[in-house]
């Protein structure tokens, strides 16, 4: 049994070389891709494996690309960097993912669940879902947003900004700058238009760009205390049911 590794980060690809050696002794790792264009150039010059693990997310573009010029490709199990709240559509279409790093307990339940479906490419992935999941991240998030002050309009692009914060009913942008715009948004419609790689919602009033995390604390009843740049007066406190993606998100 033959598998390629499709993945950008040298060492990831090799740990998760060395993980499958150990768990599937049996599938031989016959090529690691690490670009979209070497992914195409490898898939027309070698016979076609038997089980492809795919990063969706490579420095010239999407695993998907790759998927897309292959006829009739084998299963599939993803690998992504996105935290589980960025992906949570997965599990819904019953999709298998491995989030990175890459964990051997998760690897293995992969494996066993690709080993259950006798290779039978459908059981791991249709072509409804798949077209479901390339939207999921070939989602275009919001990258400036245009702030009324005084009778203008500025504009902020999105990695100038630091947090969003809910406060007495309206939503304020702060910038790395310290300068805070009430915005025409909702922390669940932030949730929705920003990139969940650079921003996380926290609780109810925060949504904090990765970069403007400076401290992390622990706090009572299993929750995080940050300290955020620029300064807060508030307590910014991860709540309890977000502090695991959290983690995640943060690779902590």
């Amino acid at each position: 049994m033959k598998a390629v590794i499709v993945e950008d980060e040298r060492i990831a690809s090799r740990r998760l070389a060395n993980l499958v050696n150990e768990l599937a002794p049996e599938i031989e790792i016959t090529g690691e891709i690490t670009s979209v264009e070497s992914g195409l150039k490898w898939f027309d010059d070698n016979p076609m494996p038997d089980l492809i693990f795919l990063d969706i997310q490579l420095n010239d573009g999407y695993g998907f690309d790759i998927l897309d010029a292959i006829e009739d490709h084998p299963p599939v199990i993803f690998t992504t960097a996105y935290n589980e709240y960025a992906i949570r559509g997965f599990k819904y279409n019953g999709l298998d993912y491995l989030l990175k790093p890459i964990a051997k307990a998760d690897l293995d339940k992969a494996l066993r669940k690709y080993r259950r479906s006798n290779n039978h490419s459908d059981e791991l992935i249709n072509p409804i879902k798949l077209q479901e999941l390339k939207a999921l991240f070939r989602k275009e998030y919001k990258h400036r947003f245009m702030v009324k002050v005084g009778n203008q309009f500025k504009a902020f692009d999105v990695a100038d900004i630091a947090y969003f914060k809910s406060h007495e009913g309206l939503i304020y942008l702060y910038t790395f700058g310290g300068q805070s715009y009430p915005i025409e948004y909702s922390i669940d419609q932030l949730e929705q238009i920003l990139n969940p790689v650079q921003f996380f919602r926290i609780n109810r009033k925060f949504m904090v760009a990765v970069s403007a995390v400076k401290e992390i604390h622990t706090y009572f009843n299993s929750r995080l205390l940050l300290k955020l740049q620029p300064k807060d007066e508030d307590q910014i406190i991860v709540s309890r049911e977000r502090t695991t993606n959290f983690k995640r998100w943060l690779d902590m």
